[in-house]
């Protein structure tokens, strides 16, 4: 099928600055302003992602158990539906919550925030050992090689030799 221009299959991304061809009929200003409501969605489901999971981490007193999986059920809930939100927003031709338009940069960023995050939890296994907190710092050695595992398998993905 023919790309038919006057129907908005092909866009300016004015984030990015680069063309993208539209995935879609909805026209260029329908999938603009679409994938603008569904950055500004998925920054709300965010936010209230993180407020639910703060409450569930929080909450006491007599219907602790009750509201405790409540609330874990419901930020479950939440966070399954931002990557919902933001690949919808991508096969509309839009940007989720991101301004690195170049996947390489991407995935140095996820790499370098894996490493910070292997450093991070080092030091708290430490604080841990120091108070011999044998439970934590047994959870955080489980943790510690969740990153490494990460950060790992994304240099490796961008090794050119």
């Amino acid at each position: 099928m023919a790309t038919n221009k006057s129907r908005g299959t092909e866009a300016s991304n004015t984030e990015g600055g680069a063309d993208f061809e539209l995935t879609t009929d909805l026209g260029v200003e329908a999938a603009e302003e679409i994938a603008l409501e569904l950055r500004r969605l998925l920054a709300d489901v965010f936010a209230l992602y993180l407020k639910t999971k703060n409450f569930h981490w929080h909450i006491h007193g007599p219907h602790f158990r009750d509201y405790h999986f409540l609330l874990g059920e419901q930020a479950e809930q939440l966070f399954r539906m931002t990557d919902d939100i933001a690949e919808r927003g991508r096969k509309i031709g839009g940007q989720a919550l991101n301004s690195i338009s170049h996947t390489e940069e991407m995935l140095r960023a996820i790499c370098v925030d894996n490493r910070e995050l292997t450093r991070f939890l080092r030091g708290i296994h430490n604080v841990c050992q120091e108070h011999n907190d044998v439970a934590t710092s047994s959870l955080v050695e489980v943790w510690i090689d969740q990153p490494e595992r990460r950060s790992w398998f994304v240099s490796e993905s961008l090794r050119t030799e």
